[in-house]
């Protein structure tokens, strides 16, 4: 190869490599150039669920969970539960609130009630809303009916809702006094029993 062409292909190598210099150069611009474009913005959201807890207490103090009807509660009655004659009436109170990991108020509802015994038929009862455990008597009018009196053992026709507060600061929400009255019928036949189960649903508001 003569010097004359040897001169033109360093010249034309170096030509290409300018190019390719260039290219590169411009390669790395353009990525500049987007970086600086590209901008992101991210939001994130975490949801968690609220608590509800529905607890019953025959006596207003000592609260507990019975969320089944072999887990229920004994009532305790007034004076003659265990000797009635007909037309008796005998009272028990209730208390329902919810505890304190609510984090909304309920509607409550009396939503089923169950009847066993061989004077099943004989009795009847009516739940009213009262002030407080002592004022739950046979004779209380209360300040609401939930269930009318009448009411047989075994229904829950005409129930009423009542509402359930929640608390604040972990503390339990205010308790509702339920009065369970049962009459005997004027027809009670000697020796007869029954017994009575009601089961309490709270819906979360």
């Amino acid at each position: 190869m003569s010097t004359a062409q040897i001169d033109t292909s360093r010249r034309t190598k170096k030509k290409i490599l300018a190019i390719l210099a260039g290219g590169l150069v411009l390669g790395i611009g353009a990525a500049v150039t987007l970086a600086t474009w590209n901008d992101s913005e991210f939001a994130t959201g975490t949801f968690s669920a609220g608590s509800f807890n529905l607890q019953g207490s025959t006596d207003g103090t000592t609260f507990a969970d019975h969320a089944s009807s072999g887990s229920a509660a004994a009532a305790t009655f007034s004076t003659g539960f265990s000797d009635m004659s007909p037309n008796d009436v005998v009272a028990a109170p209730y208390v329902l609130r919810l505890d304190g990991t609510a984090t909304s108020g309920a509607t409550a509802l009396v939503t089923s009630a169950d009847g066993t015994g061989s004077g099943v038929t004989d009795f009847t009862y009516g739940i009213v809303q009262v002030a407080s455990v002592a004022e739950c008597t046979p004779t209380a009018t209360g300040t609401a009916t939930i269930v009318p009196a009448g009411t047989a053992l075994t229904d829950t026709t005409g129930a009423a809702s009542f509402t359930l507060a929640n608390g604040t600061a972990g503390a339990p929400g205010a308790s509702v006094y339920l009065c369970i009255q049962v009459a005997a019928d004027a027809g009670l036949v000697q020796g007869t029993t029954a017994t009575g189960t009601w089961g309490i649903t709270a819906t979360s508001l």
